[in-house]
């Protein structure tokens, strides 16, 4: 049975995304039955894997082409340099905060939440993350928590590659469940 048949699922990245935070959510909402574009600002994008530049992943679209109304959900991998170069581009920021808006889920791993602090939307909200951007989200009003998966209306964030496992159920899940008409609009 395909949990998620007719869900488009965008995962958002520039260069320096953690390999196994874009490529481990990708498999599972594949294997789920998702359509996933993988969606950059960058005309090229390189993975991070131990300190060195791994795979180079084909960009589905160009963020300038994509369009939030066409996914169903939201992605953000970690690394140190990916969520760097997204807070700083206000075209990822308002592609970003258009899935708040709506209700829709969101996922973030690692360091993918420092660029959700960006839209706004996380005041008062139950997340985790990479403990060196705890300050961060706490300065932004986020209610931290040292767990392994953490979902707060359809927010779903986790700490590193470990969680993955944890962090694709609940992705699935919540992505599964739809519009979560009780989350924080901005």
């Amino acid at each position: 049975m395909s949990k998620l048949k007719n869900k488009t699922v965008a995962i958002l990245t520039e260069t320096g995304f953690e390999e196994s935070e874009l490529i481990s959510p990708k498999q599972a909402l594949e294997e789920a039955g998702a359509t996933v574009h993988v969606i950059s600002p960058a005309s090229s994008i390189k993975g991070w894997k131990d300190g060195n530049w791994t795979v180079e992943v084909t960009i589905d679209k160009k963020l300038s082409e994509a369009n939030p109304e066409d996914y169903h959900a939201l992605v953000i991998p970690g690394g140190v340099i990916n969520p760097d170069k997204l807070r700083t581009d206000k075209d990822a920021i308002s592609f970003i905060k258009s899935f708040f808006e709506a209700g829709k889920p969101v996922g973030a791993i690692c360091h993918g939440p420092q660029v959700l602090i960006e839209t706004g939307a996380l005041d008062g909200r139950e997340m985790t993350s990479w403990p060196s951007i705890k300050t961060d989200l706490v300065n932004a009003g986020v209610n931290w928590t040292d767990s392994e998966c953490v979902c707060d209306a359809g927010l779903v964030t986790s700490r590193k590659p470990d969680d993955l496992p944890a962090f694709n159920k609940k992705l699935i899940e919540e992505i599964r469940e739809g519009v979560h008409k009780e989350q924080k609009t901005v």
